[in-house]
């Protein structure tokens, strides 16, 4: 009894490894356009590729290196009642389906802040699914204990 037991599950994983073979081998070809299909995982790597979540204090870093973007999320009345200086106005329900004009360059690195770090974060994903390749999070300006000034956005 134990011996045909054992004949019978080596031959159900022999089954399933055949099987698991025969798909892993069929999903490999290129699909009828020529090109490789791009799959939900594929996407989701890519942007988590795209995305950093980081502190207050490696985005003031990452600022007094030059080269960066920062980008406020916030309303135009929260921006002109205290905001980083140099900061890009793109409030987070202005970012639609078409890239912001204040934004043109989709390789740039993005310092993306808003008050809490609820909207930085809808408007980081936003920014990724347009094809924006370095989005740097790092949340609300409530946690920002450097300079700031206040007036209107110049952008």
């Amino acid at each position: 009894m134990r011996k045909k037991l054992t004949g019978i599950v080596l031959a159900g994983i022999l089954g399933c490894m055949m099987v698991l073979g025969a798909c892993s081998a069929a999903g490999k070809g290129e699909s009828e356009t020529g090109t490789e299909p791009v799959s939900a995982a594929g996407q989701m790597q890519e942007a988590d590729e795209a995305y950093h979540k980081i502190t207050a204090e490696e985005a003031k870093k990452m600022m007094d290196e030059g080269g960066v973007t920062v980008v406020d999320v916030r309303t135009a009345q929260e921006y002109t009642d205290g905001h980083i200086p140099g900061a890009v106005l793109v409030p987070n329900e202005e970012i639609g389906d078409e890239q912001p004009s204040a934004l043109p360059d989709k390789d740039a690195v993005l310092l993306i802040h808003c008050r809490t770090g609820v909207r930085s974060r809808q408007a980081s994903d936003k920014l990724i699914k347009m094809g924006y390749k370095n989005v740097y999070d790092f949340g609300g300006i409530v946690d920002w204990t450097y300079e700031t000034e206040t007036g209107e956005a110049s952008n």
